[in-house]
């Protein structure tokens, strides 16, 4: 892409209601696009990188064998009322609206019970399991205070996942593979060494634990008690003498921290398929009760934790796998021999923003900056003169230099 014409520009200040690092830059490098408190826009670039999260995430669902659907977003009320979760007080956070004829539906912000009353057109026998189904939706949270940017929003991208099984057993073998899943997603994010399985509060939904995946920050909201040598933590919210036992957790090789749920996983039990009447016939042809879990990642979310922790004074810094472009080519005045390098790195499939505008170099610099590609290419009346162009890596700030030679800078790129 030519940035000469991106609609969008950068701004030397963000809002002033903005007070996150991730909503300050990601507005301000033209990322997104405020909409009212806890709403955002994905503009170009934001868009890019939030398809590369989804990306990685829809990769490693399928690798473990989820099969994507997309439910609706408007959900009837009567499949609610029959798990009682209709009403506010069991629920928090509801959006509802009405049709013109005055039938009451909700908003989606969770699918547990779309997703049986969908999958009871299917499932009947003790053969047709375990099986897992996942999407990746917008969800809508009617939170009271939307704050942190991406972090805490009213409107925002999740991948929800749901398997059923036939028991506890085949289920807690289901649950474990896709939590060595998230694992992989963490770390292809660079997250994974500051991104803990966490015990918590298994709510509503079951006596067992749930497992909350946080990623250390210091603006997370959940205080954290790590087992640094086992990579495991608790939540604050059950941190009891009682817990830690049950855990085989010992309070002095735990280290209090901040942290930021970019995750969690559920066992549901049979509390939503038994209230829906799902139900499969066992080998003998006796009706049994199925087991469900369900498991979370907050994929905008994740967009923002990365830009509040991959970030330094001069602006963002993406990591590769996720980045909007891979290089950032900045022309200072040499057009020409730019356009024959991004013609280049274009038909070998390496992704390039091509800052062709008519600005000066201070100007280019500070952008590239700020936007945070992995790589910044120049190409300069003086780096022409010594038959090279110089790269950057943004997250180093290393510099070193290639030679002015498009094949050259192909197959730089292409071994890297």
């Amino acid at each position: 892409m030519k940035q000469s014409k991106l609609f969008t520009k950068t701004q030397k200040d963000a809002l002033k209601d903005e007070v996150s690092t991730n909503a300050q830059l990601l507005i301000r490098a033209g990322f997104i696009h405020k909409e009212i408190a806890g709403v955002y826009a994905y503009m170009p670039l934001g868009l890019r990188v939030l398809e590369n999260i989804k990306k990685i995430v829809r990769e490693e669902m399928n690798a473990v064998g989820g099969q994507e659907v997309m439910m609706t977003t408007l959900q009837p009320k009567d499949i609610w009322e029959k798990t009682d979760r209709w009403d506010d007080a069991k629920v928090d956070n509801w959006f509802k609206t009405k049709l013109v004829n005055g039938t009451e539906l909700g908003v989606g912000l969770t699918h547990e019970e779309p997703i049986v009353d969908a999958v009871s057109n299917y499932l009947n026998s003790y053969k047709d399991m375990p099986f897992a189904v996942y999407q990746i939706q917008n969800k809508f949270r009617n939170e009271l205070r939307a704050k942190s940017g991406l972090l805490r929003g009213r409107e925002f991208v999740m991948k929800d996942m749901y398997t059923f099984c036939r028991n506890h057993e085949q289920h807690d073998q289901e649950y474990e593979k896709i939590v060595a899943t998230y694992y992989k997603v963490y770390d292809r994010l660079g997250l994974g060494a500051i991104t803990y399985r966490t015990y918590a509060d298994g709510g509503i939904f079951t006596p067992r634990f749930s497992d909350e995946f946080q990623t250390l920050s210091e603006v997370g909201e959940d205080t954290i008690y790590v087992d640094e040598a086992k990579r495991i933590a608790i939540n604050e919210e059950i941190y009891t003498d009682e817990n830690l036992a049950k855990l085989g957790l010992n309070k002095s090789e735990l280290v209090a921290k901040k942290g930021i749920e970019v995750g969690n996983t559920f066992h549901l039990e049979s509390k939503y398929t038994d209230a829906l009447g799902l139900y499969y016939k066992d080998e003998k042809g006796e009706k049994q009760s199925i087991i469900m879990g369900c498991y979370g990642i907050g994929v905008s979310r994740l967009m923002g934790v990365i830009a509040e922790l991959f970030a330094d004074d001069k602006g963002l810094i993406w990591p590769e796998a996720i980045a909007p472009f891979r290089v950032h080519l900045l022309s200072l005045n040499q057009n020409e021999k730019a356009q024959e390098i991004y013609d280049a790195l274009n038909a070998a499939g390496v992704e390039v923003l091509f800052d062709d505008r008519e600005v000066n170099a201070g100007v280019k610099f500070a952008d590239a900056d700020l936007m945070g590609m992995p790589f910044q290419l120049v190409v300069s009346e003086k780096n022409m003169r010594d038959n090279r162009v110089e790269l950057k890596n943004r997250k180093t700030g290393a510099v070193e230099y290639i030679p002015l030679d498009s094949s050259e800078i192909v197959k730089y790129f292409q071994n890297k």
